[in-house]
């Protein structure tokens, strides 16, 4: 018999992946596929034994948004996971609480989507859960009557969120936060019904082709996650984009709350495990969501939300926001001589926010190394699916304009790399086949990205390298030249442009030392 172990799930789960031709499809479709969505799910649902209100066990919460809707989640995650424990000793006849967590994409293990209590699920459950749906989806596909070309499983995406909430069933999670993938209405997770909370982040322009181009579109589609008897909480949004997501929520006979930055966190009083200043609204929505879920929960000692602006900030609610843990978002991670500053900003509106925080950080710096030569700063980038070129422009812009008077261009070395994990292909939890790949074997994006860079700073050495090892250890090289030459100060190396570079770039990181 075939192992049934972590790598075979991997492996199997990878068969699901929509290759580029259907990605490419889907979004010239628009909404025609769209709106099969919902149905399809339900019906994959149905086939693996369940029905939408057997998920209400779990008392979801419920994030859509296009920047920090993950960070949010994290939060939201964080300071439940604080709290609920603690309640539990005034009902000593309750089991402790479980929080799930089902976030997306994942950074260098499939199982970080799938987490209780904060932790990915071991490689065991995980391999034990999506073989549970898999034998489910068979045996509902041998006593189906269908065409024999009719698929028998879901798309990745789709399972992964069946096996999720089939996993918090299972493990006994009392409170589930469930991101959404893309958009809302028509996302695979909203099949939830019966939300405690529902949430939506800050709105920009992202996955036009299904969305839509401007801002009432997109915010029409995240407020599809909006559900009667449910509270929502919108972060501050343009004037625009806030009439659709009230108008949505009224529809559903909902009052929309937006959600200004706590007091407590514009004046650092509580500082973020996250510790960016563009944290702060995420982490505020955080606050509110968490909240208003506890007192849905019958938490009546938890300030309300919904009447209370800014509520007062039990100690559970602090140490969730001080200890939450969000790789790959605002990360500096040292290595002798090295800053590696990492941010998965992917949007036009994302890669602004990294350019400016990357500012911050020459600024600081250089202010320490006041006098010296300037050490190198190396820029690792790279995104495979999106107008790679205008992001590489704004994160140029955002960063001239963030940078003081003397620090110079942004970059001495740039690098762009594809992203195969290591010069033997790639790990199993981080392969991709949405994208073109005749563009990744010709390294099309990335020479396109040089001749960009060169139109706008000349003076940066660019390299193309065909895999993010190779990537890491040229910015390597220039460290040790570096120290060789008698350089003091940190080499800064900022990566950037897409998740999927951030996760192979930490794999690289953490299996193969300098």
């Amino acid at each position: 018999m075939a192992p049934r172990d972590y790598s075979a799930a991997i492996a199997a789960l990878n068969t699901l992946q929509s290759n580029f031709s259907v990605v490419d499809a889907i979004r010239k479709s628009g909404n025609g596929m769209n709106k099969q969505a919902i149905p399809e799910m339900l019906e994959w649902c149905r086939k693996v034994g369940y029905e939408p209100p057997d998920f209400d066990r779990l008392n979801p919460i419920h994030i859509a948004g296009t920047k920090g809707k993950g960070s949010t989640s994290a939060f939201v995650s964080s300071i439940l996971a604080h709290y609920l424990p603690s309640a539990s000793p005034t009902r000593p006849s309750a089991r402790p609480s479980k929080t799930g967590l089902y976030i997306s994409p994942h950074l260098r293990f499939v199982r970080e989507r799938i987490q209780i209590d904060n932790e990915p699920i071991s490689e065991e459950k995980f391999a034990k859960y999506f073989f549970e749906i898999w034998d489910r989806l068979e045996a509902a596909a041998k006593a189906s009557d269908a065409s024999s070309d009719a698929p028998t499983k879901p798309v990745y995406f789709r399972y992964l969120t069946l096996m999720a909430l089939h996993a918090y069933l299972e493990e006994g999670v009392d409170t589930a936060i469930i991101e959404c993938g893309i958009g809302g209405e028509y996302d695979s997770t909203n099949i939830l019904v019966h939300p405690t909370v529902s949430a939506i982040t800050s709105l920009g322009i992202d996955h036009v082709a299904m969305l839509g181009s401007t801002l009432p579109e997109i915010a029409w589609h995240k407020a599809g996650i909006f559900k009667p008897g449910s509270i929502a909480f919108t972060a501050p949004q343009e004037e625009e984009a806030l009439e659709v997501l009230r108008n949505r929520a009224e529809e559903k006979g909902m009052t929309l709350h937006v959600v200004d930055i706590h007091p407590s966190l514009a004046n650092d009083e509580v500082k973020l495990g996250v510790s960016v200043s563009f944290q702060k609204i995420n982490a505020s929505v955080a606050i509110a969501v968490a909240a208003a879920h506890l007192r849905a929960l019958g938490h009546s000692s938890v300030p309300d939300p919904t009447t209370s602006k800014h509520i007062t900030l039990p100690p559970e609610f602090i140490r969730g926001l001080e200890q939450v843990h969000w790789p790959g978002r605002c990360e500096v991670r040292w290595e002798k001589n090295i800053a590696w500053h990492i941010d998965g900003g992917h949007t036009l509106e994302s890669i602004k926010l990294t350019g400016k925080w990357f500012a911050e950080q020459i600024a600081i710096a250089t202010y320490a190394s006041s006098g010296a030569k300037a050490a190198p700063r190396i820029l690792i980038f790279n995104q495979q699916t999106r107008d790679a070129n205008a992001l590489a422009r704004e994160l140029y812009n955002a960063l001239q304009a963030g940078i003081t008077l003397g620090s110079g261009s942004p970059f001495t070395h740039v690098i762009f790399s594809a992203n195969q994990t290591f010069a033997t292909g790639y790990k199993p939890d981080l392969v991709s086949i949405n994208t073109n790949q005749h563009d990744v074997d010709t390294l099309a994006v990335q020479k396109a990205l040089a001749t960009t860079w060169a139109e706008i700073d000349a003076s940066a050495k660019v390299s193309i390298v065909r895999t993010i090892e190779e990537a890491i250890d040229t910015a390597r090289g220039v460290a040790r030249e570096w120290v060789g030459d008698k350089g003091k100060g940190e080499v800064m190396v900022l990566v950037t442009g897409s998740l999927h570079l951030v996760g192979g770039v930490i794999e690289v990181l953490e299996s193969k030392s300098m």
